[in-house]
């Protein structure tokens, strides 16, 4: 039977996966609060560590670096396993490049436990509302990273996707190591979509610092972003309405 509830009832042991959105505050729903609030732990990255800190500063806390995932699963999940409510938690939603999947394949290998992920407000969504209403219609969210996914197979999501003519939402557009994977992107598309297509991007979306660009494609291009930047790209139909970037769903307007 599915799970109505998250409260913690006495006697039970849980480990919430949660997405808490940008960053900001007002971003956290209200599941996403309460499950901190109720966990005796706070599992995280480093940098989502720093933001939980600022907001619950009496819980304690555990942190690990990039490429240290697989390690800070397992620790949360040893932990619940020890007698502790847990939550290991995200920017965005957890389970959108964030740790849900992760935990239920790593939770196999232990004792049952009981799992809630909490829903949060990803990049796509929050960016694209500050930029306006890009992903009105059909669109596509694809990370540049490398990591963890083959370039090649990377490049044929983003071709496969630019001929079908979807609005595009790109994650982790570039980093130190991959300076020019953005512009890489960019010229793929152009293959497809034209020069002149509207695109935007967000940095830091929801924290100090945010910053909303609407250019074209060419213009993208050329752009400096990084991994907090969230990029847009639109479909043909795609046009700016009142200094917003807008896709519209095709309503007859009489």
């Amino acid at each position: 039977m599915m799970k109505q509830t998250m409260k913690v009832t006495e006697g039970e042991i849980m480990l919430y996966v949660v997405g808490f959105g940008p960053g900001k505050l007002d971003y956290f729903t209200n599941e996403a609060q309460e499950a901190i609030k109720e966990s005796d732990l706070i599992v995280g990255y480093t940098t989502y560590i720093d933001i939980i800190r600022e907001y619950f500063p009496e819980k304690q806390l555990n942190h690990t670096p990039m490429k240290k995932e697989v390690e800070r699963c397992r620790y949360a999940i040893e932990e619940v396993l020890k007698g502790r409510t847990v939550a290991i938690v995200s920017s965005g939603d957890s389970g959108v490049y964030g740790l849900a999947g992760l935990i239920y394949e790593l939770s196999v290998e232990y004792p049952p436990i009981e799992i809630e992920i909490i829903a949060g407000v990803t990049a796509a969504l929050s960016g694209g509302a500050i930029l306006g209403a890009p992903l009105t219609h059909d669109f596509a969210v694809i990370s540049l990273s490398d990591l963890l996914t083959p370039w090649e197979l990377i490049k044929k999501r983003i071709e496969f996707a630019s001929e079908a003519d979807l609005v595009i939402c790109l994650y982790n557009p570039a980093s130190k190591k991959r300076a020019d994977y953005l512009k890489i992107a960019c010229e793929y598309m152009m293959h497809y979509k034209a020069k002149d297509t509207v695109c935007g991007y967000v940095k830091n979306i929801g924290r100090l610092g945010q910053e909303a660009v609407i250019c074209t494609l060419e213009e993208l291009k050329d752009k400096t972003v990084d991994m907090f930047t969230t990029v847009y790209i639109g479909n043909s139909k795609t046009r700016m309405i009142q200094g917003k970037m807008v896709t519209p769903r095709g309503y007859r307007i009489s």
